[in-house]
């Protein structure tokens, strides 16, 4: 009697893919991408993505707001009644049958971001991880003190013969470029990140 081969089966995502563009609003030059994402994301996976996309490292509080409410890690000497947890709900349903969302980071500073459905997508196999397919212009340092502080970092960064310009220097640790933006580094990064 012969071998019977193994039968493959091949799983085909039930999810949709959303094409994303996020906006980081209240910056000049404008700072947005194009990611996308199943619509199955869980949002606290979602955060961990667009920390990736738009160049943040993490560490400071952060807010998603919805039409439908606001999600983010709930902080249990801090009770809010309000604010839903975000690891239990996918992208798709905080979105419900709106086309856009408001991603708030680092409350300090200050950093809103628009986020907007550009199009749903059939589901895609062959999306193992988050992708970015465009966007334009470095996201800025972190605690650089928010658009207004990005501001004045780009004017004493852009004069050699500010009086700041050394000392902010060495703060940053390197020269900064406002143009620079590399889609396949962004993915590159985001490989880690399974969906």
């Amino acid at each position: 009697m012969a071998a019977r081969k193994p039968v493959l089966r091949v799983v085909k995502s039930k999810a949709p893919v959303y094409r994303l563009r996020i906006q980081l609003l209240d910056v000049v030059p404008s700072v947005w991408r194009i990611l996308l994402v199943p619509g199955s994301i869980k949002l606290s996976k979602l955060h961990a993505v667009l920390l990736v996309t738009m160049g943040w490292q993490g560490g400071h509080l952060h807010e998603f707001l919805f039409k439908q409410g606001r999600f983010g890690m709930p902080d249990p000497d801090y009770p809010d009644d309000e604010l839903r947890d975000e690891g239990g709900f996918t992208l798709s349903q905080a979105l419900g049958p709106f086309a856009s969302f408001t991603y708030l980071y680092d409350f300090g500073d200050g950093w809103e971001h628009m986020v907007t459905v550009e199009e749903i997508l059939p589901p895609d196999t062959l999306l193992k991880a988050p992708r970015c397919v465009g966007g334009e212009n470095a996201c800025p340092p972190e605690d650089v003190g928010g658009p207004w502080g990005y501001g004045d970092f780009l004017r004493i960064m852009n004069n050699p013969a500010h009086k700041d310009h050394q000392n902010m220097l060495q703060w940053h640790g390197a020269r900064f470029d406002p143009k620079a933006f590399n889609a396949k580094d962004i993915t590159l990064s985001l490989s880690g990140i399974k969906v």
